[in-house]
């Protein structure tokens, strides 16, 4: 039976949706499926959850027949290969179907016959731009391509009325043949049977012009808005058209009242000789002063255009307005140099070679894992000491894991160069949405890093960073992380992990801060990161959903971006994924909304004007209307490296992360044995290795215990203890643990007053030296 909260699309659109019964076999008979008719196919799916996923058929219906049986039944078949017996709820839902069915049958067969001349259609729309139309043909190409696709929009409502009207024409006739054979008979058996066959059509016959009608509403308003947009676009242009002629004419006057100026100063106080020279040379400058000016005043025009309705003309306006000034660019011009601008800060670096970084790693075994002999192991075993075969990891560890978060560094790049707080903040939120994308088909857990082991990320060549991780605690486990940037930007965060396990499903809790320091504008943003869920834990695959709010906070401006992960739903309508956000001051007026998604991509519009109104939200309050400029672009997500998905799925810099370097700590991740033997396949000697490495960290940590309880014993008493431990919270979770990081110290931080590890230097200096006397030997 059809979904009763699902609302039923009008037959006249272009997708259509819902539940159908359909015959599977003799043993099962009719099942429940949802089917989805979209541009000419009818494809299903045993759930709603499957369509991203996994169709289960499709039958093209510009070559298909539709049939029907009973009131309920009907038959759709595309010549032998395929046929489908459905039956629908009621004898309603079934017309419903039927007419939606033949609409889109039509559609599919209207465009098949076309799209032989699709070539002709589209060659005379696009013709080659001509000599010296370069300078503003962008602008007219983009309009021009604006009028084809409405039109295109136009002519689809159109054909849809016309199959209307067909449809329309076809159940009347039939409606008319049925009451003409009523009328013929008498009083018999088939009396009731004609009656039924007659409502049925009547019902069909409703249905149809209830479509067409809305489909004439839709055409109607479709007409109306882009009349209204056309005109205001009209007048626009006139406006703007004679405002540059007259700034055009006044230039040319100013323009030859001064080239006579100039040559008569020339003949009055230059010899005959030198006349002549030099008054081509200063003509020729003065034509390109005046060319300068004269562009000037074309950019500085659309200025004075006030069309604050026109979202085209919002973004011509609001060129001069504190905001994306690049981004208010056709073409991103600006964006695209900030590279460049970069390299030219460090012209010697650009003259060294830089390391070419491996693009593949050898491919993920397919070893089966048998859960029995697992589990049949951890029988009488304390939880802490169960060993967890590499089969569930991939071989990289978690502080490789949380130096993938710079991934997308260029964000942060882009953000020092901001001379705005607020442009600035939309950049930050979006490197804080970015490092969620390598996490969508990430479904192997990283290595827990050993205490002490530390990760360096040296891109200071390549990209004018490098970043260092330590483990600085086992229990809670946390880690320190610490990048600075040569293009003025520091990025630093401690992250413990806490983990749910809730049957189905086992919940992720980063713990800590992050924090992003910039230093020209001296503007400090925190913000923490949200829950990660991972599905299906027990039986069926694998996959990640983002869920949760972010607070990104300018602690220096009070300005603030609240980011929000809607969480997967089976019933949502929304995009898969969605991320939605708005940047506000200090006094919580919007300037931006951010929208998009964590695995793709985000955009941000500016915002012009927020009001009070809209539909009602769940508690009943009205939601803020932002009138936005267009839409533009500000991250999207790199294309997977060719066979990710026998490479663990990882990105080009995660698979760079664990190459072997020189020089490198010996205390670093890349060291790790067990780690390195299942990057290469071989997994049963890094299950061996694994354990060898863990009962030598439990030995190193009983060692410790016994120091830290000698010192205590010797040197201070147990109430001191006590006292200590009201306040320590890293005493109250290990008390007779002593352990201290090597790079990192831990205080408490002045912004959000947590107790933190912080870089208090040191490393990199010791790399130059190649001294690490004083790691410890946990490999």
């Amino acid at each position: 039976m059809s979904e009763p909260k699902t609302p039923t699309p009008t037959p006249a659109g272009d997708t259509y949706k819902g539940w159908v019964f359909k015959w599977t076999n003799y043993i099962k008979g009719y099942q429940r499926r949802w089917f989805v008719l979209s541009n000419g196919l009818l494809s299903y799916y045993r759930t709603q959850a499957e369509m991203g996923h996994t169709c289960r058929g499709t039958i093209n219906l510009a070559t298909a027949t539709i049939t029907v049986d009973d009131a309920c039944n009907f038959v759709i078949s595309n010549g032998g290969a395929q046929t489908y017996h459905l039956k629908a709820s009621c004898e309603v839902e079934r017309q419903r179907w039927i007419t939606a069915l033949e609409l889109a049958k039509a559609k599919a067969a209207r465009m098949q016959a076309e799209s032989d001349d699709s070539g002709d259609d589209f060659s005379p729309s696009s013709p080659p731009a001509a000599p010296g139309q370069g300078g503003g043909g962008g602008g007219g190409a983009a309009q021009n391509s604006e009028v084809q696709s409405a039109l295109r929009t136009l002519g689809s409502k159109v054909e849809d009325l016309s199959t209307c009207n067909d449809l329309i024409s076809k159940h009347g006739s039939a409606l008319q043949r049925s009451l003409s054979e009523l009328d013929s008979l008498r009083l018999t058996g088939e009396a009731g049977d004609k009656i039924r066959q007659v409502t049925e059509r009547a019902t069909l016959f409703r249905i149809t012009s209830n479509a067409m009608i809305n489909a004439c509403r839709d055409f109607l308003a479709l007409a109306q808005a882009h009349s209204k947009r056309w005109q205001k676009a009209l007048q626009a242009e006139r406006d703007q058209r004679v405002r540059l002629e007259d700034t055009l004419e006044q230039l040319a006057k100013q323009h030859n009242h001064l080239e006579r100026a100039f040559r008569g100063a020339a003949q009055a106080n230059a010899s005959p000789d030198s006349k002549g020279a030099a008054g081509p040379g200063k003509g020729e400058a003065s034509d390109e002063d005046d060319d300068n000016e004269f562009f000037d005043a074309m950019e500085e025009a659309p200025e004075f255009i006030t069309v604050p309705a026109d979202p085209q003309f919002h973004k011509r306006s609001s060129s001069n307005v504190s905001g994306f000034n690049s981004e208010m660019c056709p073409d991103d011009q600006s964006l695209n140099e900030e590279p460049l601008a970069m390299n030219q800060e460090s012209p010697s670096q650009e003259l060294l070679p830089l390391r070419k970084r491996r693009t593949r790693i050898p491919d993920k075994p397919n070893y089966s894992l048998n859960l029995w002999s697992i589990m049949k192991n951890c029988i009488g075993k304390e939880l802490s000491k169960i060993p967890m075969p590499v089969n569930f990891n991939e071989p990289i560890s978690m502080l490789q894991r949380l130096s993938e978060d710079l991934e997308y560094h260029e964000l942060l790049d882009k953000a020092a160069k901001c001379h705005s707080s607020l442009e600035q903040m939309c950049y930050v939120a979006a490197f804080s949405v970015s490092s969620y994308s390598t996490t969508v088909h990430r479904t192997g857990k990283p290595f827990n890093p050993l205490l002490g082991e530390t990760y360096e990320l040296d891109r200071r060549r390549e990209s004018g960073y490098r970043s260092l991780c330590e483990q600085v605690s086992h229990h809670p486990p946390a880690a320190a992380h610490h990048a600075i940037s040569d293009r003025g930007w520091t990025l630093r965060q401690e992250i413990t992990v806490a983990s749910k396990f809730r049957g189905k499903y086992l919940s992720i809790m980063p713990l800590g801060t992050i924090h992003a320091i910039f230093e020209k504008s001296n503007n400090h943003y925190t913000w923490k990161k949200v829950t990660t869920t991972v599905h299906n834990i027990i039986v069926g695959k694998l996959w990640i959903d983002q869920s949760g709010e972010i607070d990104v906070v300018n602690h220096t401006t009070g300005d603030r971006c609240h980011l929000k992960f809607a969480p997967y739903s089976y019933f949502s309508r929304d995009v898969a994924r969605k991320v939605t956000g708005v940047v506000m001051d200090k006094d919580g007026k919007a300037h931006y909304v951010l929208s998009g998604t964590w695995d793709e991509k985000m955009e941000f519009s500016r915002v012009m004007q927020s009001s009070r109104g809209g539909e009602n939200g769940a508690e009943g309050k009205q939601k803020t209307v932002y009138q936005t400029l267009k839409a533009r672009e500000v991250w999207r997500k790199n294309p997977q490296p060719d066979g990710a998905e026998s490479m663990y799925f990882f990105t080009s810099l995660a698979l760079t992360l664990n190459e072997s370097e020189d020089g490198v700590a010996p205390t670093d991740s890349r060291r790790r044995p067990d780690q390195r033997l299942m990057e290469e396949g071989r997994w049963d000697e890094a299950n061996a290795e694994k354990q060898r490495l863990e009962e030598k960290q439990r030995s190193a940590r009983r060692e410790r215990e016994r120091e830290a309880a000698s010192q205590r014993s010797a040197s201070q008493s147990d109430e001191a203890v006590d006292e200590d431990s009201l306040t320590d919270p890293y005493l109250k979770t290990a008390p007779h643990d002593n352990y201290q990081a090597l790079w990192f110290e831990r205080c408490e931080d002045r912004i959000t007053g947590e107790q933190v590890h912080i870089y208090k230097g040191g490393y990199w200096e010791n790399k130059e030296r190649g001294s690490w006397d004083g790691c410890p030997d946990i490999f």
